[in-house]
């Protein structure tokens, strides 16, 4: 099931339930094959396996800049660590959950949202598959942000002031 409208915490605690899952499965299929013939050669993969698992990102600014840098890069759009940050610092201050409910896009009914300050036509134009359809997500604010501005602008390394 995709973790769309779902917070952020329910979905990192279900990776990380999947992940010791897959961790214990990867350890119990190994167990039987220690100490015969061919335990050499099947080793090797089931540790492959269980540490070729996702990987984890901490639940803070830093963890979400990351993954969306990983999820940028998957998908061929532009963007560094040092322009996500110094524009979402600009935007909201690094709060997930602000909110613009006095300019223009506001008064007309759409107000920005989130880290990168993104109205919701915006958002859904260039959300990023993957990601949550919630524009309050951190990840997913910060990848629709990043592929309008690299739409726009070519990078959100090229934005330095409202977008």
């Amino acid at each position: 099931m995709p973790a769309n409208g779902q917070n952020r915490h329910a979905r990192t605690s279900r990776i990380a339930r999947k992940l010791a899952v897959a961790g214990t499965g990867a350890a119990v299929l190994a167990l039987p094959l220690i100490g015969a013939a061919t335990a050499s050669a099947a080793t090797p993969a089931a540790t492959t396996t269980a540490t070729a698992a996702t990987t984890a990102y901490p639940d803070n600014l830093d963890g979400w800049i990351r993954e969306s840098l990983d999820i940028m890069a998957q998908h061929g759009i532009p963007g560094s660590y040092d322009g996500i940050y110094r524009n979402i610092m600009r935007e909201s201050s690094g709060n997930p959950f602000a909110i613009n409910n006095w300019d223009i896009n506001a008064i007309n009914g759409t107000p920005s949202k989130g880290l990168l300050q993104v109205i919701d036509p915006t958002f859904q134009a260039y959300h990023v598959a993957g990601t949550s359809w919630d524009s309050y997500d951190p990840v997913a604010n910060i990848t629709a942000a990043c592929n309008y501005a690299a739409d726009r602008y070519g990078s959100i390394d090229n934005v330095f002031s409202a977008y």
